[in-house]
């Protein structure tokens, strides 16, 4: 069966399930669920959905592991080691399923990241700084640690044709819009989405390629420039623009799109499961 009637295929059963309608119940208005525990229900919820596949979680990735995948495409990549226990953990953890020749593949690997407290700070009626006398603090440097697990995940996955990756951003420095913050004494603070003091989010479009954030990007993209086709693996990076944080609910809602089309373009290699009768 081709790829496309295939993604017909997957595309119909996703249809057929209740989506995330009924999971949380009351509990969509929790707003606390880390991204690890979002992430066992996509896998939950995936198994409901796709009964003929096998999948797991692992919760990391050893280095070593990482090294025998780029062997594999080329025996001079992969030879540098100096830690034989060294590994990468996504907050979220990595969500794989089982192909037809019993290999696992990833479908979905998931973090979050929070930084900047203004808005809370400023709500609270806090001031910050040196001498306490500031309304907004510098936004730090320590999201920029996500782009060694982005890259590492990229390593592994270089022969794939999809990067599930998916990163939610939380927090002051990550808004795309220009929000007014009231303090208990009345006096309202206006925080400037696009102020260099402020904004981190151009520090982590490296791993997008600069394409549009809040968009799924799962499947890689194919550049030609002159005479050469270049592979892209571009992370999905999902923000709440306007300084609210996560609704877990809207988290899962992201996660099973990403692992959805994470399946689609495995397809072909799924074909003998999905066909086969329970």
């Amino acid at each position: 069966m081709s790829k496309k009637n295939q993604s017909n295929r997957l595309t119909t059963q996703q249809k057929e399930s209740k989506g995330v309608v009924g999971i949380f119940g009351e509990e969509t208005k929790i707003h606390d669920m880390t991204v690890g525990e979002v992430s066992h229900l996509a896998l939950n919820k995936l198994q409901e959905e796709f009964p003929q596949l096998e999948f797991r979680s692992r919760t990391s990735i050893k280095k070593e592991e990482i090294n025998e995948a780029l062997k594999k495409i080329d025996p001079k990549l992969g030879q540098t080691l100096f830690v034989p226990n060294s590994s990468i953990i996504p907050d979220g953890g990595i969500v794989e399923v089982k192909d037809d020749n019993g290999e696992w593949r990833v479908v979905l690997v998931s973090e979050a990241k929070h930084q900047g407290k203004d808005i809370e700070n400023i709500k609270a009626g806090n001031l910050v700084g040196k001498k306490d006398n500031q309304d907004i603090m510098a936004a730090g440097n320590a999201i920029e640690r996500s782009h060694k697990n982005i890259a590492e995940i990229a390593n592994l996955m270089l022969a794939e044709a999809h990067f599930p990756y998916v990163l939610f951003l939380e927090g002051s420095n990550f808004l795309t819009e220009t929000i007014p913050v009231k303090r208990p004494d009345g006096r309202v603070v206006t925080l400037e989405y696009n102020s260099g003091k402020l904004n981190r989010l151009d520090r982590l479009t490296a791993a997008n390629y600069g394409m549009p954030i809040n968009t799924n990007l799962c499947k890689n993209k194919f550049i030609k420039h002159n005479d050469k086709t270049i592979m892209l693996q571009a992370t999905s990076i999902y923000t709440q623009g306007n300084g609210e944080g996560w609704n877990a609910e809207k988290m899962l809602e992201i996660m099973l799109d990403i692992s959805r089309t994470s399946l689609e373009m495995l397809g072909s290699d799924l074909f003998k499961q999905l066909t086969q009768k329970k």
